[in-house]
């Protein structure tokens, strides 16, 4: 069976003045190192140590999916979500405290 892991909010939607154009510029989505096991088959494990993926087309084509340094599909790519979280008070006292959140899904077999 699998097991989710459900994330809450800790603050509030930022209003809608603010979401894409905010103090830190938006958020987005980039893939970091490939995770990969090319030793699965025999029971061993094995990354290739691509450290970021590179689209190997243009976006919409079957391309966008698969990475030029490593061949890997995507999904084999650690997601980064880019989150913005400024709010008018953020911006009014300097502060832009972007960081990157890895969204692992834990699944567990029983």
């Amino acid at each position: 069976m699998k097991r989710m892991v459900i994330l809450r909010r800790c603050h509030a939607p930022p209003p809608m003045g603010l979401v894409g154009g905010g103090c830190c510029g938006g958020g987005g989505v980039r893939y970091a190192e490939c995770r990969r096991n090319h030793a699965a088959s025999m029971g061993g494990h094995a990354v290739d140590g691509c450290r970021e993926f590179l689209a190997d087309g243009e976006e919409g084509t079957s391309g966008a999916l698969r990475c030029a340094a490593c061949g890997c599909h995507r999904s084999f790519h650690r997601r980064l979500v880019q989150r913005c979280c400024c709010f008018p008070s953020d911006a009014a006292a300097g502060r832009s405290d972007c960081s990157p959140e890895s969204s692992a899904s834990s699944t567990t077999a029983s």
